[in-house]
């Protein structure tokens, strides 16, 4: 399962309905794997989406309640990172993963289609756009009292 996190500064005003179910969509298309992603939305600033690390299953029949899944985030409303101190409103996502993120080649392909994905819902320039990708190994997911390796 990966894990993403998508962190904003755009308002929450501007952050496109049903966000959370394409990102995962589009996730698990991008990355080849099943589509078992959830995906939370926890606003920053007083703006509150659901709640903290709230988060929903991408199927559609859970989609309709916000439960916790920490593990992924979108974050709207946060003051923007930009180190030459621009307002204009950008984004990150973050992607970890067993397996897919773990080389130069993969990332450029999963970079190419995820900046496509992220202009067009979020409607910002890619140089407002900043993907880091952190590949896991399977011991270190723990799930069941255990470890992935022994899933």
């Amino acid at each position: 399962m990966p894990f993403v996190e998508l962190d904003t500064s755009l308002p929450a005003g501007r952050v496109p309905a049903g966000l959370e179910k394409r990102l995962c969509a589009a996730t698990a298309a991008i990355l080849s794997k099943p589509e078992d992603v959830s995906l939370g939305r926890g606003a920053r600033g007083g703006e509150e989406a659901g709640g903290p690390g709230s988060g929903s299953v991408c199927d559609p029949a859970s989609l309709a309640a916000l439960r916790p899944r920490p593990q992924h985030v979108l974050r709207v409303g946060l003051a923007s990172r930009d180190p030459e101190g621009s307002a204009e409103p950008s984004a990150q996502l973050l992607v970890s993963s067993i397996g897919v993120v773990g080389t130069a080649e993969e990332n450029r392909g999963h970079s190419a289609r995820f900046f496509e994905f992220l202009t067009k819902e979020l409607d910002l320039a890619e140089d407002r756009i900043m993907i880091r990708f952190f590949p896991l190994e399977r011991w270190q997911i723990g799930k069941k009292g255990t470890v992935m390796t022994f899933l």
